[in-house]
């Protein structure tokens, strides 16, 4: 067939997924969907899978949002894109109310396209332009992005194994997992060992100049490691004693995941920067950026801009995002149901030998699973992955494959009843395995 057509212009691979198969750079799961709704995916064979990922924690209202699809078809018919050298209402209005909804500390807003990694790179080189200082602290476990630099900074060896260059200056510090302190301490204890300890990184294993400390209040790819009480504040005081700019990554914590706005509400901490992305699109469109302080501004434009920095539609369907979070009750629900499901799956963890903890906060937990003697187990936690699409869910786990823990992140709408059909089917397939 394909000599016959040779000649002429090639014809659209319709269903034939062999051919469509051979040219992706990396094959894609065998699942074909076909369309979304709400926490539930539904692929072309018509089953219906409750999505426990939320797309890639980045659907914080679930799939096909009404208000998001109106508002973004409304858009659509009278401006798509404008370079972010001009205004917009919908930009203006964004600007606008995330200066408005973020840390009181937070004033300026600088919007990027989708790219959380952009975003966190971008707030590196503010920090480095600002303070006249070249070095980055980032935490063991911690996943900044998928640029070159953001793989150098982020905390896992394998990330960085196949490539010979890497962000210069990162230094990467134990990050405060209480369940596997790096220090072999208990946290009533401790004095908070995994902050006090920095000063050492810097004194000894750094240039002396420290421009940042970039890190995910909880740790998104990282494996769901919750800090304990004080850390972050302490974190904050070492920083400004030491002249050192806190950058909060809230690019998977952010716009209500955590029951707040923010995590940095949450607990309590305002940092000098904060990187946003994922989430503020609602039910998927692309868009990140950066919040800092009135102080770190003046950074010139072609170092820090992105090409769809100024999309239209994105800034429409973020502008309904937290329209819709910031409704009376919303973020309550969040954390009434996050705390349901936290129960509930820590009451199935005594019914399972494998699981060693379940922690979280909000809608953002993990599931910490183990082997026979109480080690991580990468493997059972993709086995029990692979699996979950048997019972009709479908999960994530950490550090791409190589860690071990479940990461449950359903859209922020989840109701208590979706929570217990979740839950419900969570049991099933742990029961199944056990």
């Amino acid at each position: 067939m394909n000599q016959a057509i040779s000649a002429g212009p090639k014809p659209p691979p319709g269903h034939d997924v062999a051919d469509v198969l051979q040219h992706y750079y990396y094959l894609p799961d065998k699942l074909r969907v076909v369309r979304g709704e709400g926490v539930y995916l539904y692929s072309d064979d018509g089953r219906r899978y409750l999505d426990c990922s939320s797309g890639t924690f980045n659907l914080s209202l679930g799939y096909a949002h009404p208000e998001i699809v109106a508002a973004v078809r409304e858009q659509a018919g009278e401006l798509i894109h404008v370079t972010s050298k001009f205004q917009t209402e919908p930009l203006n209005a964004l600007v606008s109310k995330l200066a408005e909804v973020s840390p009181a500390n937070l004033t300026r807003v600088h919007l990027k396209s989708a790219s959380g990694s952009d975003a966190n790179e971008s707030a590196i080189k503010i920090a480095q332009v600002h303070t006249g200082n070249s070095d980055v602290i980032t935490l063991f476990r911690g996943h900044l992005g998928q640029t070159l630099a953001m793989i150098g900074a982020s905390g896992a060896a394998f990330r960085r194994t196949p490539f010979p260059s890497h962000l210069p200056g990162v230094v990467h510090v134990p990050d405060p997992h209480c369940l596997r302190c790096f220090y072999k301490q208990e946290r009533a204890t401790c004095g908070l060992l995994c902050v006090e300890r920095i000063n050492d990184f810097i004194d000894y294993a750094s240039t002396g100049r420290v421009a940042c400390v970039v890190l995910e209040p909880i740790s998104g790819n990282g494996g769901n490691v919750v800090p304990p009480d004080g850390y972050l504040q302490a974190l904050k005081e070492l920083c400004e004693e030491r002249g050192i700019l806190l950058v909060f990554d809230e690019i998977q914590t952010g716009f209500g995941r955590t029951g707040r706005m923010f995590a940095a509400d949450h607990f309590g901490v305002s940092p000098h920067m904060m990187t946003f992305g994922k989430g503020l699109g609602g039910s998927g469109m692309p868009i990140a950026g950066i919040l800092t302080e009135e102080r770190l501004t003046g950074v010139e434009g072609h170092h820090i801009n992105a090409t769809f920095g100024g999309n239209v539609l994105a800034a429409v369907a973020a502008l309904k995002t937290l329209e819709i979070i910031g409704r009376p009750g919303f973020l309550e629900n969040v954390r009434t149901v996050g705390a349901y499901v936290l129960d509930r799956l820590r009451d199935l963890a005594t019914k399972v030998p494998f699981v060693q903890e379940v922690r979280g906060v909000g809608l953002m937990i993990g599931i910490d699973i183990v082997d026979r003697e109480g080690r991580p187990d990468p493997h059972l936690t993709n086995y029990l992955a692979e699996r979950g699409m048997d019972h009709g869910l479908l999960l994530r786990t950490s550090l791409y494959g190589h860690g071990n823990v479940l990461k449950v992140r359903p859209a922020l709408i989840m109701t208590r009843q979706e929570a217990d059909e979740m839950c419900d089917l969570l049991e099933r397939l742990f029961l199944s395995v056990s």
